[in-house]
């Protein structure tokens, strides 16, 4: 698993970012990282006319003030002395301009914060995890990194889980956090055709489901992670996994998103997706491949 040399941190000058720029100190060496950018992106950068007719040696550049105030967070936080940073204030379409940013500086995993009290629609996280072609890292408000003591994986058997479960070990290495993986498996609609009960087929579904599960761990030289199987009933599956996480307080999710190539945009499956949206308390990595970030962004340069 590769490391993730080249962070970009999305900060909205909110509470928010005291989170994201104090949770670095712990994340930079677990995840390699060597530098950060700070971004924040506002609509406009000018003074309305009337003042700065006005006052005009009142007030420095908007975004020169900005640049200064983040300056000043990242001074005042347990930021690390040796990893480098720069600071970017740009103006114009947050979602636009991140992206780009993020493919001119060759970024390799984007951090966001993720409010649930806090001032703000949290729209732009939303999108940004559903459109980002790059892994993206979702910081829960008000939340300190501690050491990681437990990692879950919800898996599927596909190239995605392969992804997830590499970097799983890659912290777990570097941590000794335990892994734990999750799968959900259901009872397909025409069960009634064969003459068992819904509990008949669900027990015949999970024995299949445990069978596949040790087939891919063998497959894919992995260790024999305990893994959580959970049935598919009423409950959406994205609200099982985020019961599980709790149960078991989860430090870190880790998830595999799916990218959609025909239309150009990375986007998340559905389960990943309700995941990003109703995660409120949990750290959630979202892992995506890179030759589907690259269509993303051709596409988007052409633009």
């Amino acid at each position: 698993m590769e490391q993730f040399n080249k962070v970009m941190v999305g900060l909205d000058l909110s509470e928010m970012d005291d989170a994201l720029i104090s949770n670095l100190k712990y994340l930079a060496p677990l995840l390699g990282i060597e530098k950060v950018y700070f971004v924040h992106v506002a609509r406009d950068l000018n003074l309305p006319e009337e003042v700065s007719k006005t006052y005009p040696d009142l007030m420095a550049p908007v975004d020169e003030l900005i640049t200064k105030e983040i300056a000043h967070e990242i001074k005042a936080a347990d930021y690390p002395k040796e990893l480098e940073y720069e600071i970017q204030v740009k103006e114009g379409n947050a979602q636009e301009r991140i992206i780009r940013w993020s493919k001119i500086k060759n970024i390799d995993l984007l951090v966001m914060g993720r409010k649930k009290s806090l001032e703000g629609s949290g729209s732009l996280v939303k999108n940004l995890a559903q459109k980002y072609p790059n892994p993206v890292l979702l910081i829960p408000e008000g939340f300190s990194f501690k050491p990681f003591e437990q990692i879950l994986v919800p898996i599927d058997f596909s190239e995605y889980s392969i992804m997830t479960l590499k970097c799983a070990l890659m912290l777990s290495q570097k941590t000794g956090a335990k892994i734990t993986c999750c799968h959900l498996y259901g009872v397909p609609a025409g069960y009634t055709k064969t003459g068992k009960s819904f509990k008949e087929f669900s027990e015949i579904m999970l024995h299949n489901a445990k069978k596949e599960y040790k087939g891919f761990l063998s497959k894919n030289q992995f260790p024999d992670f305990e893994c959580e199987f959970i049935l598919k009933e009423k409950k959406d599956e994205a609200d099982n996994i985020i019961k599980f996480a709790k149960s078991i307080q989860t430090d870190l999710l880790i998830i595999g998103s799916r990218g959609r190539t025909q239309s150009a945009a990375i986007l998340l499956g559905s389960v990943a997706e309700k995941l990003i949206n109703n995660a409120y308390e949990i750290p959630i990595l979202m892992l995506k491949k890179k030759g589907e970030s690259m269509t993303f962004f051709e596409a988007l340069f052409q633009l």
